[in-house]
C-alpha cells in the first residue's frame, strides 16, 4: 500500500521496501517549521568528539579570526553583505531558492518534492551535529565580543545566547552542497561554490568567527557521510536524481538568476 501510493507523488523511494516520504506531514517536526531529520539524536556526529577547541584568545590563531572579522566586515555594504543577509534565512522555501540557481532547477514541493526533502531533513541532521561542540564550548560570538552590530539585528537576541563554534550555518550549507552534488554531479562546482559561500556569509554578518564556519564545513561533512549509510536518505536521494534528471530533460531550469555567489 505504501508503495503503491508513490505513484501519485505522496511517497517516494519505495526500492526493497524503503520509503521515503515526500509529505511533511508523514515526517514531523523537531519544533514548528523545522522537519524531522533521517538520523535520530544518538546516530548524529559527535561534534565535539570530531572538532578541537576553538581558537583561545591572545592565540595567533584568535588573531587571525579577529582579522577576518575586520575584513569580511568591509563586504556588509555590497551586494555581497545583501546575500549574506538573505542566507540567514533557515526557512522553507527561502532556504531551497538559496541553492536553486547552483542546482540550475527549481527547488519546490511541486516539481522537485524529494529534492526539498532532502534539503528540509538534512538541516536537523547537519544542523543538530554541531550542538555537542555549541553546548560544550558557548563560544561567544563576534558582534556579542566586540558590542557591535550584526548584519541581521533581528536575530541577535537569540544569537546571543547560542554558542557560536561550530557554525550551524556553515555546517547546513555545506551539507546541503554535498548532498545536490550527489543529486546533480555535473553541477558540483557551483554547488560547492554555493555551500561555501552560505558559510562565508556568517562570518561576514559578524554572527560567527572565520574558524566557527571552518569547523562547521567539517561537521557538515562528516553528517553527510553518515547520511549515506542511512537507507530512508539513500531512497530519497535515489529519486531527487530522477526528479532532476526529469527537469533538464524537459528542459526546465531555474529562473531569475545572476552571478551573486
Amino acid at each position: 500500500m505504501l508503495c503503491a501510493l508513490a505513484s501519485v507523488g505522496v511517497l517516494a523511494g519505495c526500492a526493497q521496501g524503503v520509503v521515503a516520504p515526500t509529505d511533511p506531514a508523514a515526517v514531523g517536526e523537531v519544533r514548528k517549521g523545522i522537519l524531522n531529520g533521517y538520523l535520530t539524536r544518538a546516530d548524529h556526529v559527535d561534534s565535539l568528539a570530531l572538532l578541537p577547541p576553538p581558537p583561545a584568545e591572545g592565540t595567533p590563531a584568535f588573531a587571525a579570526d579577529v582579522a577576518a572579522y575586520q575584513a569580511l566586515g568591509q563586504e556588509r555594504p555590497t551586494p555581497r553583505g545583501a546575500q549574506a543577509v538573505s542566507d540567514a534565512q533557515l526557512r522553507f522555501p527561502q532556504a531551497a531558492n538559496s541553492f536553486t540557481c547552483a542546482l540550475g532547477v527549481p527547488i519546490d514541493a511541486q516539481r522537485t518534492p524529494n529534492i526539498l526533502m532532502l534539503m528540509r531533513r538534512t538541516l536537523a541532521d547537519a544542523g543538530g551535529a554541531t550542538y555537542n561542540a555549541k553546548e560544550h564550548y558557548q563560544r561567544t560570538r563576534p558582534f556579542v565580543h566586540f558590542k557591535a552590530p550584526s548584519c541581521t539585528p533581528d536575530d541577535e537576541p537569540h544569537l546571543a545566547k547560542d554558542g557560536s563554534y561550530p557554525s550551524g550555518h556553515s555546517a547546513l550549507g555545506w551539507a546541503w552542497g554535498l548532498v545536490l552534488t550527489e543529486v546533480a554531479p555535473e553541477r558540483r562546482d557551483a554547488l560547492a561554490q554555493r555551500g561555501y559561500q552560505f558559510g562565508q556569509s556568517r562570518a561576514i554578518c559578524g554572527v560567527h568567527w572565520q574558524s566557527d564556519v571552518d569547523a562547521g564545513r567539517v561537521v557538515g561533512a562528516a553528517a553527510v557521510a553518515r547520511l549515506n549509510a542511512d537507507p530512508v536518505f539513500l531512497a530519497q536521494l535515489d529519486a531527487a536524481r530522477k526528479e532532476y534528471q526529469r527537469l533538464r530533460d524537459t528542459g526546465v531550469s531555474a529562473t531569475g538568476c545572476s552571478s551573486t555567489p
